[in-house]
């Protein structure tokens, strides 16, 4: 049996620190959750962001525990790590992408959502994840922010109860179109539950480049005492499609500098949910092109930092 050794990308000035990177299973739908593993275990990744889905780890299906139990195992043969996430777009309802939500205006529609997450929590915890991620949903029509804002807390508090038993924090993310969408937001919720330990950031850093007002390296910046899971992908301003890295507007060296920066330990996933017809391939080209992105970042501070201070001799 084949084990395989995590490779880490590390930063230029701080030899312990360490991006370890990862890609998403919701860009692999086409394979089986084995060979997604091996895949990304021998392309030389450092872990997984499983999303829980009727293709992979099925969380409504019988047989859930020992489902994870074996899949446990192979993360640890492979020497993966993971963190789950809940994105997929109709695990609850055939009929509704991501529906229900939990700002869902039937009660017991928010119970299921909140179920699904509880139970994504148990999964984290038998799988030994850094995180369990969420979003919010978008506001159902004809209902406030205020009572939209009440629904996602008293949705989200069981959820939050579970994690802090379970010691799993759960990482939500700002989403464009969301009650939930920007870093501001996440503030608010923050707030609003009192700041619980269990809860912390998924920062998407094409969501940052779509929309916040701030460059997405200031992003991860101020976003660095909260995260808690990471996505990565190219997107454009203004627009909210999950691009191949190359495809987009973001500059990733000062990106994947201030990642590094912030002391982050968890697994920095690549997001690529609408590109699983060319997953094996996408894989392996965004591995090379963020060690690529960080290598030029390195080489780039190396310089600087040998230079001579303005103005002194040559």
């Amino acid at each position: 049996m084949t084990f395989h050794t995590p490779r880490t990308l590390l930063t230029p000035d701080a030899p312990h620190t360490a991006l370890r990177l990862g890609y998403g299973t919701n860009g692999l739908t086409n394979l089986r959750l084995d060979d997604a593993l091996s895949l990304l275990a021998d392309l030389g990744y450092d872990g997984v962001g499983l999303t829980l889905d009727h293709m992979h780890l099925d969380p409504l299906a019988p047989g859930l525990a020992a489902r994870t139990r074996h899949v446990a195992t192979r993360l640890g043969e492979l020497g993966l790590g993971v963190t789950v996430e809940t994105g997929a777009r109709y695990v609850l309802d055939p009929r509704r992408k991501h529906g229900p939500s939990l700002l869902d205006p039937d009660p017991d529609g928010r119970a299921a959502r909140t179920g699904l997450l509880t139970t994504a929590v148990r999964v984290a915890a038998d799988l030994g994840a850094h995180a369990v991620h969420c979003f919010t949903g978008i506001t159902p029509a004809d209902t406030s922010s205020d009572l939209a804002w009440k629904r996602l807390e008293e949705s989200l508090t069981p959820v939050l109860h579970a994690a802090a038993e379970a010691r799993i924090p759960v990482a939500i993310e700002p989403e464009p179109g969301h009650l939930l969408a920007t870093l501001d937001d996440f503030h608010h919720l923050r707030g609003l539950l009192g700041d619980p330990e269990p809860l912390g950031l998924t920062l998407d850093i094409g969501h940052c480049q779509c929309l916040e007002p701030a460059p997405p390296a200031d992003c991860v910046r101020d976003a660095g005492p909260w995260l808690r899971h990471v996505q990565i992908d190219d997107m454009r301003r203004g627009v909210h499609e999950h691009l191949p890295f190359g495809d987009g507007e973001i500059d990733f060296p000062p990106v994947l500098d201030a990642l590094a920066a912030t002391g982050y330990r968890g697994l920095t996933v690549v997001e690529l949910p609408r590109h699983s017809h060319a997953g094996p391939e996408l894989a392996r080209s965004s591995l090379a092109f963020l060690r690529a992105q960080f290598r030029s970042e390195r080489r780039s501070r190396i310089r600087t930092q040998a230079a001579p201070p303005k103005g002194a001799p040559a």
